[in-house]
């Protein structure tokens, strides 16, 4: 009997309980021996899909509200919350684990919870059973020597078990000198050498019922000030992969240079039309191609050409392994940790301008309303006519008379690929495709890698072209394989929870706009909070059951209210964050973003690795093959989306710590800030054109003592009734960088007039 079929039949007893005895009655006349229901008991148990209350009684957790299984999130203060995996009954938001439960696990660890309470507003605390997944294999610290032995203190603060380091595991096999780039080499001759140092350490032994845990130096970094310690940390940190293993590499040194005349047979020659790579300045790698033309029927051709990795990464080869395990490149604002390694990802398998390259391309057309009338996709060889940057396709584009002199015989061809994107542009909006435009920050640094500030990252027509021909070849591939396969793996956008979105509506509100969704049928609760913070603070709680008329089209049309307004920013943030986020599923849930029925991710395999998948799909569906089993792909797209959300951690945490660290050298300096959020703890404010924020203490607002009123979400004065809300434009003063935090402390700045006139009062 398979594990699932035991689950199965568990979960279909009264009460989805049953014990070893039963179970044995019951299975022995199915052939389960009482060695094969042992084996599957454990594993069942492992998973945390069983739960075993007592010696030989056992519990399938997901047909009961007293159990939930979910990743815990632990706070500085000791005590964490369980984000649960499946909605539990009666439950609202995330189960509360109280300090001393919690330090049975460590931030990230996966485990089994016994829900102790669930109070009438939904909210619930819990107690952890059992750790079934730990996070942390290593624990990256600074080493410390002690008078009763030697430890590591964690660098993520939410990591509160300090590591023992046991004697004759400080130092890593042969490892006598640390070498730094712009420094002197640091000697290690013996453990008290260490002290002060960051090290990462293997953890042996994980703690228990609040102990201490212990492992050994696997690697020494640096001085936790030393020049590029910070990359080294956070890559530590969310256990990036960032070392190719010897057979990764090797195999990757044995990829030729250049294309063999065998490799061509069967594929489509586009080696004599003007195809071109946009791409950013610094871009190394370029996986993408593009082709536009005018056809005789007045109809757009355009074609799609994707670095065909699939040819280079094989199924089963120590390269796709390493790919599969990292699931994605990751990106820091000075280098990155790639998905693929160089001798493939920035030579062989990148699109370089004036050399032959092996291409998987989408060949689609389309009509003057930007519908795609027809669609066909081969294996092809390309060679790349020029390699352009964004800029210089707008400049050019622009009227720019040196570049269009330089790349003449492209004008006409960039011109036409300019109408037919913002053709495909008209064709999203009609349909309710939401395009937010939020800028994005971009750090700057100088010529020896020392950050000089943060600008806003530019974005221009170049830009839009690309997003445009990169967005129809997704969802053509997406819809060609749903029609030809029995799965695949779907970029999908799930719908908003109603409960954001109706967080979302009452601060727009405030603003005098809407999303216009009708009543939302809600709950309302009221209740007591004194377990979080020791705070009595009497709250309304107000949970949303269900919005069906939302639409993509309510975001759309309230983002076109606001262009150009003051409070633009300010609403697309909190509309981009009222969103779900999307990720890789086998299930086709459409986009709800981008209005699309189905789309997936095809154009850069390079980076990503579900893009490697659907290029491997496309091949089989090509030659009428069977593509890959349903459950493969699905292990594959959670893998993903988890890796997804693991390099997004990493690159936001180092921008954010870069930006802290940039900021210490400002100390006392004013500037204009725009208020994010309002809380009991002070007012968020984010410094404008910077994207840096920072907290402005809610006892440190001026002329005032100052509540927070949860209702209307503003910062009152009790005396003066003077307001500080969200979207208010406010003077700041930097007063305090902790660069341990990664925290910022502002105060705001009074305009002349008003100090003079409150010190007057006084006197």
């Amino acid at each position: 009997m398979t594990d699932a079929a035991l689950l199965d039949h568990i979960t279909r007893l009264p009460h989805a309980k049953a014990n070893f005895k039963q179970l044995v009655r019951e299975l022995g006349g199915k052939g389960a021996t009482r060695a094969e229901l042992d084996l599957s008991l454990a594993r069942l148990l492992a998973r945390g899909d069983l739960v075993e209350p007592r010696p030989g009684h056992y519990v399938a957790t997901a047909r009961t509200r007293e159990y939930a299984i979910g990743r815990i999130n632990m706070h500085r203060d000791g005590y964490g919350f369980l984000i649960s995996e499946r909605p539990v009954e009666g439950v609202q938001g995330d189960v509360y684990i109280p300090s001393d439960s919690a330090r049975k696990a460590m931030h990230g660890d996966r485990v089994l919870v016994r829900i102790a309470r669930i109070e009438s507003d939904g909210r619930a605390d819990g107690e952890i059973v059992k750790v079934l997944k730990r996070a942390h294999p290593t624990v990256v610290g600074e080493f410390r020597v002690g008078r009763h032995g030697n430890y590591v203190v964690p660098q993520d603060g939410r990591i509160q078990q300090w590591i023992d380091i046991p004697e004759g595991m400080e130092i890593p096999a042969g490892v006598r000198q640390i070498d730094r780039i712009g420094a002197a080499p640091i000697q290690v001759a013996d453990p008290a050498d260490l002290d002060g140092l960051i090290v990462d350490v293997e953890l042996l032994e994980f703690p228990e019922e609040g102990g201490h845990a212990a492992g050994r130096v696997v690697e020494i970094l640096g001085h936790p000030d030393d020049f590029g310690i910070d990359v080294e940390i956070v890559i530590r940190k969310h256990h990036l992969p960032h070392q190719f293993p010897p057979e990764v590499v090797e195999q990757a040194e044995r990829v030729p240079d250049a294309i063999a005349a065998s490799e061509l047979e069967g594929r489509q020659d586009f080696r004599a039309f003007d195809i071109v790579t946009i791409d950013g300045e610094t871009a190394r790698d370029f996986d993408d191609a593009v082709w536009a033309d005018r056809l005789p029927n007045g109809n757009y051709a355009l074609h799609v050409h994707i670095a065909d990795v699939s040819h280079y990464v094989r199924p089963g080869t120590p390269i796709d392994a390493e790919a599969r395990l990292r699931g994605t490149s990751v990106y820091f604002p000075d280098r990155a940790v790639p998905m693929l390694p160089f001798e493939l990802s920035t030579n062989i398998c990148s699109l370089k301008p004036q050399v032959d390259r092996l291409v998987l391309s989408a060949l689609m057309e389309f009509d003057h309303q930007g519908d795609r009338v027809s669609q066909q996709f081969t294996a092809g060889v390309i060679r790349s006519a020029e390699r352009m940057t964004y800029t210089d396709v707008h400049l050019l584009l622009q009227g720019d008379a040196a570049l269009r002199a330089r790349y003449a015989p492209l004008v006409a061809r960039f011109e036409l690929m300019q109408e037919l994107a913002l053709i495909l542009n008209r064709k999203r909006v009609r349909r309710g495709s939401i395009d937010f435009d939020l800028p994005e920050p971009l750090i700057e640094f100088d010529e020896f890698g020392e950050m000089t500030g943060v600008i806003r990252a530019p974005r221009n027509i170049a830009h839009r072209l690309i997003e445009e021909f990169m967005l129809a070849a997704n969802e053509a591939v997406a819809s060609h394989l749903g029609a030809t396969l029995e799965g695949s793996i779907y970029r999908i956008h799930e719908l908003p929870d109603p409960k954001r979105v109706m967080e979302f509506e009452e601060v727009a509100a405030h603003f005098g706009y809407s999303l216009g969704v009708g009543a939302i049928p809600v709950k309302k609760f009221g209740y007591t909070d004194h377990r979080r913070d020791g705070c009595k603070v009497r709250k309304d709680i107000v949970v949303a059951e269900k919005s069906s008329s939302i639409s993509s089209r309510n975001y759309q049309r309230l983002v076109a209210k606001i262009e150009g307004k003051p409070e633009e920013r300010i609403l697309s943030y909190l509309m981009l964050r009222s969103l779900k986020q999307a990720r890789y599923s086998t299930d086709n849930a459409g986009h709800f973003a981008l209005a699309a029925d189905a789309y997936t991710h095809f154009t850069s395999p390079i980076r990503r690795y579900p893009d490697l998948i659907i290029h491997r799909l496309l091949k089989a569906a090509l030659q009428q093959k069977a593509g890959l089993p349903e459950p493969e792909l699905r292990a594959v797209a959670e893998d993903c989306s988890q890796s997804e959300r693991r390099a997004a951690d990493a690159e936001r945490e180092l921008v954010e710590w870069k930006k802290v660290k940039f900021m210490e050298a400002h100390l006392g300096e004013e500037f204009g800030a725009l208020a994010i959020s309002a809380t009991k703890y002070g007012l968020f404010v984010e410094l404008e054109e910077m994207f840096i924020e920072g907290l402005v203490p809610m006892d440190t607002l001026p002329g005032d003592r100052y509540t927070y009123h949860e209702n209307v979400r503003k910062i009152v004065g009790q005396r003066t009734r003077r307001e500080f809300s969200i979207g208010d434009k406010v003077r700041v003063s930097l007063d305090r960088v902790d660069a341990a935090e990664r925290k910022l402390q502002f105060s705001i700045v009074e305009p002349e007039p008003a100090r003079k006139g409150r010190k007057k009062a006084r006197s």
